[in-house]
């Protein structure tokens, strides 16, 4: 009989402790190591010691947890298996940012345009709000619950292009120049 990936991943837990012992010890492993071939503390060309250290520093990170000889609260396992997940929202939330930053900002990165700047932030606080959202921030402050209506999402994007519209129609051409300027770099990325 053919059994689904949670009852799987369960059955693992809890027949092998594969989150208790075995992938802290293969994070714990792969940093160590990581950093012993890349800094050649113990020499160079010395692989074997560095596997051999790693395994070590491994083991004695998760042997006291299975054996529970950690004191009370002290227990590193435990501490890696509660930080970790926040670490990768953490990871997870900077990447979105950036991807968005890339898609609709190409230049902020490395041009530092004033345009890209502005939808730098922008999408920076965009996802902040997406991640907040999903994570009840914005439901137990009472903060940005106006944004959850579809229609006070539409009026504010309308508004938000109304003006942009406004401002680039009413603009003077001599102060603008810095703004053509970028405008024209952001219009050349997109390959219009």
């Amino acid at each position: 009989m053919m059994a689904d990936l949670p009852e799987v991943i369960s059955k693992l837990q809890t027949d092998f402790g594969i989150l208790d012992s075995l992938l802290p010890f293969m994070l714990i492993f792969v940093m160590v190591f990581a950093v012993l071939q890349k800094t050649k503390i113990i020499g160079e060309g010395k692989r074997q010691f560095n596997t051999i250290v790693a395994v070590v520093m491994g083991l004695m990170v998760v042997i006291p947890h299975v054996t529970g000889t950690y004191p009370p609260g002290k227990d590193v396992v435990e501490i890696i298996n509660t930080a970790l997940p926040q670490v990768s929202l953490l990871v997870v939330v900077l990447l979105s940012a950036l991807l968005l930053i890339g898609v609709f900002a190409p230049g902020v990165m490395f041009g530092g345009t004033i345009l890209g700047v502005v939808f730098g932030f922008i999408s920076l606080a965009a996802v902040v709000y997406i991640f907040g959202d999903a994570a009840g921030v914005w439901k137990a402050t009472g903060m940005f619950r106006f944004l959850g209506d579809p229609d006070t999402q539409a009026i504010v994007i309308v508004i938000s292009v109304f003006a942009l519209i406004i401002w680039f129609i009413t603009r003077e051409e001599g102060r603008g120049d810095t703004f053509t300027r970028v405008f024209d770099e952001f219009k050349s990325a997109f390959g219009r």
